[in-house]
């Protein structure tokens, strides 16, 4: 591949990637647009691992193959989400999809002036692309793992921001940093922690990975106390899990193994069973979703106050509500 120029492969590939995503209606926002086109992937993963017939083997920057290093460029713009961190064969860090990340920050709904939390730093892409939109000083990005957050702040400051970094446990919150007019998570949760609404300014939302789906939150003062409550958005969603979280998965399907398989692999009874892992057994999930005629994601919700939490079908006080774990 002798003549290959790597910016110009990169900014073609940058191009194309957001042109798709605006097509695909996954970048309504201009601003986002911007962000997306401006904020160059590549350099958030210099190598990630990719699935073959013989297991997961890592493209880098730096091989010394330039058709590898063409395949890693290429790679790097895919709207698909990339491992980015391995330790003892299991992920515990990627690069979320593309498309799903810009319908997160939609959903988002950011201002200019807003305060951004983000839990779960990663690769710092979806950092940076919040400070191109806010700018750095109104962004903060917190992870537990200190070599995250480390290669975090060296592949923002490469691609010239500079957000607050934060390593510490993403389920608290960054309270010095507080209060937050939105915050987002990047990684699985089995409920909303309380920190996060504490630390929430009247009217903030929450956009965050619950069960294998993505719940939007609005934060409000009530006569009865502080309130965040908020419907599932339609997409599927399965990310790394917070760390030290308990996360239903594989265990919910070995206790549902009773049920019928093409029943188990529908995607929407899958996610009830996700969601009611801690009230429900498999059978009463299943009564549930026949009953209500197979629910979409849009149907459920989340409410979250200072005495506990719980997720809802259709109505947040019932009757099909059941309580969800602390983290």
């Amino acid at each position: 591949m002798s003549g290959y120029d790597a910016q110009a492969h990169a900014e073609q590939a940058r191009s194309e990637m957001v042109r798709n995503m605006a097509a695909a209606g996954a970048l309504p926002d201009p601003a986002w647009r911007d962000a997306f086109q401006a904020v160059p992937r590549h350099l958030f993963v210099p190598y990630y691992y990719v699935e073959g017939s013989g297991g997961s083997r890592r493209l880098w920057s730096g091989d010394p193959d330039p058709e590898a290093r063409w395949r890693w460029l290429s790679g790097a713009y895919a709207d698909t989400a990339l491992g980015t961190r391995m330790r003892d064969g299991r992920l515990v860090s990627s690069s979320s999809q593309p498309s799903l990340m810009a319908g997160m920050l939609t959903e988002l709904d950011v201002r200019d002036g807003d305060r951004v939390l983000e839990i779960g730093a990663g690769t710092g892409y979806n950092a940076a692309l919040l400070a191109h939109r806010l700018g750095d000083g109104l962004v903060t990005t917190v992870d537990l793992d200190p070599e995250i957050t480390e290669s975090a702040r060296v592949h923002l400051a490469e691609s010239g921001h500079r957000p607050t970094v934060v390593t510490g446990d993403g389920a608290r919150g960054c309270p010095e940093r507080a209060p937050f007019d939105r915050i987002i998570a990047t990684c699985a949760l089995p409920s909303v922690p309380r920190a996060w609404v504490a630390q929430s300014a009247p009217g903030a939302r929450i956009v965050a990975p619950l069960a294998t789906g993505l719940v939007s939150l609005r934060v409000a003062d009530t006569p009865e106390g502080r309130v965040a409550q908020g419907p599932f958005l339609a997409t599927s969603a399965f990310f790394v899990a917070l760390r030290g979280a308990p996360v239903p998965g594989e265990e919910v399907a070995e206790r549902a193994s009773g049920l019928p398989r093409n029943l188990l692999a529908n995607d929407l009874f899958r996610f009830l069973l996700a969601l009611s892992a801690y009230a429900l057994s498999p059978e009463e999930a299943h009564r549930l979703w026949r009953h209500e005629h197979r629910p979409q994601r849009q149907r459920y919700g989340v409410t979250v106050t200072g005495e506990g939490q719980w997720a809802w079908l259709d109505d947040p006080h019932g009757p099909h509500v059941w309580p969800l774990p602390a983290t």
